[in-house]
């Protein structure tokens, strides 16, 4: 848990586009626990093209909150998540943005005995060439850690 500390301030300080991926399977339960972060500012630009380019931009910044099923509609899209090769949709838990970070929560069901977990993000890959969508996979024995790009949108992780 310290990586997500140390990448999360690593996120404050960079100059590039970056978003964390924060994904936590408990063993023994049925469920992944997602956090998603990215600047808010980014989150609205990239909902705009990605989902509803027809919507201008000063609309989506007057949003206060943000509609929470718009929210969770564009994290299903960006983030995709396969559990043991099989796609899997998420369920947006809770929503904040606090000093310019939007901050996302999300709850994804899966089988008790997973032994993968594949991580597709596309945040930002249509604006920045030089975006960095970081990942941290972590469970009760396992951690692992990835810099996904727009030349390297997917990883799979091997949790036994």
């Amino acid at each position: 848990m310290i990586k997500l500390l140390i990448l999360s301030f690593t996120i404050l300080f960079q100059n590039v586009p970056v978003t964390f991926t924060g994904i936590e399977y408990v063993e023994g339960t049925d469920s992944l626990k997602v956090s998603f972060r990215i600047k808010n500012e980014l989150f609205l630009r990239d909902y705009q093209q990605t989902v509803f380019d027809d919507l201008d931009l000063e609309v989506l910044r007057k949003f206060k909150p943000f509609p929470s099923d718009l929210a969770n509609n564009y994290l299903n899209k960006r983030l995709g998540i396969y559990a043991d090769k099989k796609e899997i949709v998420g369920k947006l838990l809770t929503m904040e943005v606090v000093d310019g970070d939007a901050k996302f929560n999300l709850l994804y069901r899966v089988s008790r005995k997973l032994k993968s977990i594949t991580v597709r993000n596309n945040a930002l890959t249509g604006l920045y060439a030089d975006v960095e969508n970081l990942v941290i996979v972590s469970m009760k024995n396992y951690e692992s850690e990835i810099k996904l790009t727009p030349g390297h949108t997917e990883q799979t992780f091997l949790l036994k």
